[in-house]
């Protein structure tokens, strides 16, 4: 069994798996889910202001709950740390990762419409919120999987210091947020074309992805 100094779970391939799902997930739900973007909530609150504004209380509360889905995500996902990170045998990143395969299996099998496409938007939302919750970091640097805008910045910050002082640890980290970003990019175009050939079915592709990320998890299992 392979070992490194590092948690598996901060791996750049981990990583780059993860924001492929993520790039993917944006795509399939912006696609052929009403346009929406599920993966960042900024977008959602912006829309729940205006409405509330305009005194639009039905419209609001669409918003409103995909911005719940995001939060109740985030503890499911501290619960079951808390749970499961005793345990020796299994890494409770990896029981994360199955409850975001069930539930993408769930929005696979939900057909278009208006309502339907309200569920799979907040499902997709859940499952987001515990992604970006459990994985937080690659190689020590803190960065996002399922929105690049935080990505952006931290790369173009530590790029902005290697041209000052040209300090190679700098120039790397700046290409590990790049290369996050790229992939997410390469996942939108993959959940692109798996949305148009495959239509609603299409989500379901991402397991694949994330069935990889919970065999890396296997490698080493006790980081926290």
């Amino acid at each position: 069994m392979i070992y490194s100094k590092e948690q598996m779970s901060e791996s750049f391939l981990i990583g780059v798996l993860l924001a492929i799902v993520g790039g993917f997930l944006d795509a399939y739900t912006y696609m052929i889910r009403d346009g929406v973007f599920a993966n960042a909530q900024t977008g959602n609150i912006v829309l729940l202001g205006i409405h509330l504004a305009e005194g639009k209380w039905l419209q609001a509360c669409t918003y409103f709950i995909p911005i719940l889905a995001f939060v109740l995500g985030i503890f499911l996902n501290e619960w079951i740390r808390k749970l499961f990170l005793p345990l020796p045998k299994i890494h409770w990143r990896q029981i994360v990762i199955l409850f975001e395969m069930a539930i993408l299996f769930i929005v696979a099998l939900l057909p278009q419409s208006h309502t339907y496409n309200i569920i799979a938007n907040v499902l997709v939302s859940f499952v987001c919120s515990m992604q970006v919750q459990s994985f937080r970091k690659v190689h020590g640097l803190p960065y996002a999987t399922t929105m690049c805008t935080g990505n952006l910045r931290s790369g173009t910050e530590h790029l902005f210091r290697f041209v000052q002082n040209k300090d190679r640890n700098d120039w790397i980290k700046s290409l590990h947020y790049y290369g996050v970003i790229l992939f997410f990019i390469f996942g939108a175009g993959i959940g692109a074309i798996a949305t148009l050939r495959l239509a609603h079915h299409a989500v379901a592709f991402c397991n694949i992805f994330l069935l990889v990320v919970c065999g890396l998890l296997s490698i080493k299992n006790k980081d926290s």
